[in-house]
């Protein structure tokens, strides 16, 4: 029977529109970035000269070094050829010494003078002239035309510079950033005290005293022993604009929600207002105007317009409310929705300032109606998100940074946007990282991701040494996202505790969302596992030393996997992909921390002991197919109060992968995706019907805020050589709104089983059309406590003699003006089973090629089924001689031209 399109609530994700542009970078400002034509060269500090002649138009830098803008100290270097890459092979290996560490050779090796030239167009003349860098790791001076005009301290913290007075207006003027790391750089390597078994984690823990990226001295994740300039540089932009008299910062929406139906709003808009007038104490009249776009973006309307006066110089902070103007309350609001739950609306609010009749300055800031609750009214206590008066189940994954700051706007869309794809609503910054972009927060925005923000202080480091420093940073970064919908906690640290006063600080500055001191308290309990176990563990609640972690909420739990076994090619030696160079994978495995050369090759060998790393490859991305299955189902049936433990949501340690590893989740670091990507796809899935290895037993889960019924379940087994043993059917089956019917089905499997077998479930609504499908593979291995053993972890060698099959193909290929579009039509005309395909788009280099977005991938078909899969990749980044690969574990490779 040939299955029915896949039919969802909402449009899949790899089919969205074009990713909307960055919203924060202003049509009116001038960007310095090097990729906008600007042209920056770098020299280390006592090589360099004076400032006042550094930063003066006729300095000679011919000597110096081309740089590239946002960009650090370290990658620079490397660029320069100065340094060898870190991100090949083991370079980066501390005790190696090819790339000195600041920790040993001092501050001064990686404290640089960057300096670029510019013109300030003829327009700007009669106006403020302002230059905007919006981050800097960490010291910064900021000198224009050979003037100091600002200090900078914290990795968080943005400036706006007033350089009117010295301005060469119509002319030329030099810019120059002298830019020092970190003052504690710390000590990468263990120390007495953290997390047991993670002493490598934040060094000897000093990275903390600054307000920086804490992981950039090491973490079991990445680099055991860190970056070795910790990420100094300018990492974000440096812009100039202009404006009059009077500027506008910081514009804040708060909306306040009627209930108990959500159908009315009361706006509340807040606004430093700012004078630079520079004449005698009398006061000066501004006028401050409000208007306001709806989601479906027809016009805007005024909601207010309101008179102050500023003394000289001085800033005042505007606050206006519905009670003073009716404008300001909405009825029948456009509510913004998580993801899944409803549709992103998002409102724009434009403020205008004049000076008479004149327009000074203006800003427009998109932002979300919604209310956002965390309650500890659940059975257990723990904590329960309410977005709208709805709870939200969890089903996210920690974020974690670039580890070089390499990310840019290209690379953020598209790493969003395969998140979007595995199906996370939410998403952790975990606060080893860093704040992120207002792009990143943008997007999400727009796909409905929930944003966990947290604020540089982990319990591997030690706390800040300059709290006013700590707190700059935190302001700068609350002002930053709080008018993102899709921000809904805050959280002052990861497993540890808090600076003094940060909680009436984030009160002062939002007080819109909900608060914690650290992520594991307050209904929130520790997390683990974080490296491949038994998959079979995660449906005993074994998985964890720790004991029981699917219950409640539990902010950290994953595996390790290993990339797609090309991408190996990217960045290690031929002689050390195969046999494994352990020394080299254990060190690009956290030091050995994600267990890729012990437990994860055990488990890979549960399916054939390998002759070569392309063997090796397809039998690790069979074990992370069957990770991302048995951990989100296992979830799933856990839903709330619906399943056999109360949980209130689960976020995966970690999806994504800051440096090229042995070791990543659902993608490499070259965004080519693995198997549990797509696995996880379909785990997350609005409406899932799922297999529990432990129980026998079929569930559907259902993430709708509407209720199913009169569905269909269709399970057929089939043995190892196709061969259909037996079929199950159950109508009538009702699933609650956003709920799971457990255990609809328990299946009695046939007596003569291979050793290997399959199970196809469907899922079908009352009018026939399916809803979901998901294949399993399984063994007759019984579970013996303690080992890898059992019916998803082992057994699997009759695998490598699953008759052989073939797939026919064709493909057609279709564009519009910024995209090509490949649309590969499989079938399976066979009487066999061809098990686990991948269809990848291949480049020039024979390799596949980053920034593909694949439909589907690792599937299944059995006899008779057909499947299309598209793959969709920017003209920009498409190969000159794209080539469709097609290969699977019984399926000889096809190519497709």
């Amino acid at each position: 029977m040939k299955r029915l399109a896949l039919l969802l609530l909402f449009a899949p994700v790899y089919l969205a529109a074009a990713i909307s542009p960055n919203l924060a970078r202003r049509a009116d400002h001038i960007y310095f970035d090097s990729a906008e034509g600007s042209v920056w060269k770098m020299c280390r500090q006592d090589q360099a000269g004076q400032a006042e002649a550094i930063s003066s138009i006729g300095f000679d830098d011919s000597a110096w070094m081309p740089a590239r803008i946002p960009g650090t100290v370290l990658t620079n270097l490397v660029e320069n050829k100065v340094l060898p890459d870190p991100y090949f092979s083991d370079n980066n290996r501390l005790d190696k010494g090819l790339i000195p560490d600041i920790n040993e050779v001092g501050r001064g090796f990686y404290t640089y003078w960057f300096r670029t030239e510019f013109d300030i167009p003829a327009s700007y003349a009669g106006k403020k002239v302002w230059i905007h860098p919006e981050g800097v790791n960490y010291r910064a001076e900021i000198w224009v035309n050979g003037h100091l005009f600002s200090t900078i301290t914290g990795m968080f913290r943005d400036d706006h510079i007033d350089i009117t007075d010295f301005a060469n207006i119509g002319g030329r003027n030099a810019l120059a950033v002298l830019v020092y790391p970190v003052d504690f750089p710390g000590r990468p390597g263990k120390k007495g005290w953290g997390a047991p078994g993670e002493y490598n984690n934040g060094g000897d823990g000093n990275i903390g005293r600054n307000s920086t990226m804490l992981m950039s001295v090491g973490w079991d994740f990445t680099y055991w022993d860190g970056i070795r300039d910790r990420n100094t540089g300018i990492w974000r932009s440096i812009s100039m604009y202009s404006t009059g008299a009077f500027t506008l910062r910081n514009p804040f929406v708060r909306s306040t929600l009627s209930h108990p139906y959500y159908d009315a709003a009361d706006l509340t808009v807040s606004v430093e207002v700012g004078s630079r007038y520079m004449d005698s104490p009398k006061t000066h009249k501004a006028r401050v105007v409000g208007e306001l776009l709806t989601p479906d973006r027809s016009e805007f309307y005024q909601l207010f317009s309101k008179e102050i006066e500023l003394y000289r110089e001085e800033t005042q902070e505007l606050t206006l409310s519905s009670k003073q103007f009716r404008r300001l309350h909405l009825d029948e609001p456009k509510l913004w929705w998580p993801l899944g739950k409803g549709e992103q609306n998002l409102y724009t609010l434009r403020l205008k300032v004049y000076d008479g009749e004149e327009l000074s300055d203006c800003s427009e800031t998109r932002f979300g109606i919604r209310e956002v609750v965390a309650t500890r009214e659940t059975p257990d206590e723990s904590k329960l998100f309410v977005v709208n008066g709805k709870p939200i189940f969890v089903r996210g994954s920690n974020w974690i940074p670039e580890a070089m700051l390499k990310d840019d706007d290209k690379r953020m869309a598209a790493v969003l946007r395969l998140s979007a794809q595995c199906g996370f609503n939410m998403l952790r910054l975990w606060a080893g990282g860093i704040v992120e972009s207002d792009y990143f927060h943008q997007l999400c925005d727009e796909y409905g991701f929930l944003v966990w923000e947290e604020f540089f202080m982990t319990g591997d480091t030690r706390h800040p040494q300059d709290k006013a420093t700590y707190f700059a940073n935190v302001e700068s970064s609350v002002k930053r996202v709080r008018n993102h919908p899709c921000v809904v906690f805050y959280v002052a640290s990861n497993e540890s505790t808090e600076v003094s006063g940060t909680r009436e600080l984030i009160e002062k500055l939002d007080g819109t969302r909900p608060w914690q001191q650290q992520s594991e308290c307050d209904g929130i309990h520790d997390g683990s596992p974080y490296v491949q176990v038994n998959p079979f563990l995660h449906y005993l609640d074994q998985a964890s030393h720790r004991g029981s972690r699917i219950n409640g909420f539990n902010p950290e739990y994953g595996f390790t996997g290993l990339p797609h076994y090309t991408s190996l090619q990217r960045f290690l030696r031929p002689e050390e992909i195969w046999p494994m160079d352990k020394a080299v994978w254990d060190y690009l495995d956290g030091g050995g921390f994600g267990k890729l050369t012990s437990t994860v090759k055990a488990l890979a060998d549960n399916y054939g002991e390998s002759k070569s790393i392309k063997e090796y490859g397809w039998k690790t991305q069979l074990l992370g197919a069957m990770n991302a299955k048995s951990i989100w189902d296992v979830w799933n049936y856990n839903k709330l109060w619906y399943g056999d433990r109360y949980c209130t949501g689960a976020l995966f340690w970690s999806h994504s992968s800051p440096a090229p590893m042995v070791k990543n989740h659902m993608w490499d670091w070259y965004l080519i995706p693995t198997a549990a990507l797509y696995h996880t796809m379909h785990a997350l899935e609005p409406v899932h019907v799922q297999f529990d290895y432990l129980k026998n037993t079929v569930s559907v889960y259902n993430d709708r805020l509407t209720s199913l019924s009169e569905l269909k379940i269709v399970a057929k087994m089939y043995d190892l050589n196709s061969k259909k043993l037996a079929t199950w059917t159950v109508s009538g089956v009702n699933v609650p709104a956003d709920g799971v019917s457990c255990d609809i089905m328990r299946l009695k499997f046939p007596k003569k089983l291979t050793p290997v077998h399959f199970l196809s479930l469907e899922l079908f609504d009352q009018d026939g059309k399916l809803l979901s499908s998901n294949f399993y593979w399984r063994s007759t291995d019984k579970y013996e406590p303690g080992t890898l053993t059992g019916p998803c972890a082992s057994g699997f060698e009759p695998l490598q003699k699953m008759p052989k099959t073939k797939l026919s193909s064709s493909l057609r290929k279709r564009s519009d003006a910024e995209n090509l579009y490949f649309d590969v039509v499989l079938k399976n005309s066979s009487t066999k089973i061809a098990f686990f395909n991948e269809v990848l788009l291949l480049g020039d280099d024979g390799l596949p090629v980053p920034y593909t977005f694949t439909s589907d991938n690792y599937f299944t078909l059995l006899p008779g089924d057909s499947k299309t899969v598209t793959l969709e990749i920017a003209r920009t980044d498409a190969p000159s001689k794209p080539v469709i690969h097609i290969e699977g574990w019984n399926v000889p490779e096809t190519r497709l031209k």
